[in-house]
């Protein structure tokens, strides 16, 4: 197995577990962060993945990989900053949507539309900007595994899920193109800092709109220690998933990467699988009989997809 299939697959893995934690966050009774105020807070914690700099001196037992240096970072000027804010401004606004679906909708549901919708995005995005060229057999698994994820949402959703969903896979799209773009231009090292520091200044901003900083502050002030503790922890655990994700789309083709989003599903249904009905009562997730079998019967398109794309 390559590098950065491997890491797509971990990173994936990490997703799912996201997934789920994201999706108790913004619709458990017990926890005051709604998609909006949970996505303003997702995003200016993502400062934190710029701690990781401080140890570029720890070396990385794996060939091919290294930890991230200041010393590859280059000055500001108006090249990086625009980058910088666009991969901000379509990271937030993806944030915010997909958020949304979740709170009105199953993980199980979002996450595999999310995914399938959002390799389009990025297939199409990456072909007309990255001039990306893509094998006959890429084609066919491809559309399987995009088709097969779009299926298990049984179909479900409403218009506002629907268009909730679509919104954040276009703007996921987008995003991780323009930091193929900006790796391409520049490096991965300068990248990633800029576009998490981009990130943090769209956030921010939303504070000079009274309108959001009223919706920060109200629900912040009625947070209680352990909503913070597991909105940083499970930033922390997106963190980790982040940079395997970058990673891999700087060894490998960011559509394919983006492509491999569908794997989060077959992670989900195991842990469904494992952990029932403490799912079902705790994350909201349908996990009845009838749910599992329509789930299960987009395995083999995704499966098959999969194989041909890395035949």
């Amino acid at each position: 197995m390559s590098l950065w299939l491997a890491l797509a697959v971990v990173g994936q893995l990490i997703n799912a577990i996201v997934a789920l934690f994201d999706k108790y966050i913004v619709t458990s009774e017990t926890v005051v962060f709604r998609p909006f105020v949970y996505a303003f807070y997702v995003s200016v914690l993502s400062s934190g993945a710029i701690l990781i700099y401080f140890f570029s001196w720890l070396p990385i037992p794996i060939e091919g990989l290294s930890m991230p240096s200041f010393a590859n970072v280059s000055p500001l000027d108006l090249i990086v900053f625009s980058f910088s804010i666009l991969a901000g401004y379509t990271f937030f606004s993806a944030l915010m949507s997909f958020f949304d679906a979740l709170r009105l909708s199953d993980a199980s549901d979002v996450v595999p539309v999310t995914g399938g919708l959002t390799a389009f995005f990025t297939l199409l995005f990456s072909y007309m900007f990255l001039a990306t060229p893509l094998p006959r057999e890429f084609m066919g698994g491809f559309l399987l595994l995009m088709v097969g994820t779009i299926l298990i949402s049984q179909f479900r959703f409403s218009w506002q899920v629907m268009l909730s969903a679509t919104h954040a896979s276009l703007m996921f799209g987008l995003h991780y193109v323009v930091f193929k773009s900006f790796v391409e231009l520049t490096n991965f090292d300068n990248a990633f800092l800029w576009t998490r520091l981009g990130i943090v200044f769209v956030a921010l901003s939303m504070l000079l709109i009274p309108e959001y900083w009223h919706k920060i502050t109200a629900r912040t002030s009625r947070a209680k220690g352990r909503d913070g503790l597991l909105v940083v922890g499970n930033k922390v655990l997106a963190g980790f998933g982040s940079i395997i994700i970058l990673k891999a789309i700087e060894f490998g083709d960011v559509a394919l990467v983006q492509a491999l989003g569908g794997l989060q599903y077959l992670f989900l249904l195991i842990i469904s699988v494992i952990f029932g009905s403490k799912l079902n009562r705790d994350f909201g997730e349908n996990l009845t009989t009838q749910d599992m079998i329509h789930k299960a019967i987009a395995i083999p398109l995704i499966a098959f997809g999969f194989f041909l794309l890395f035949i």
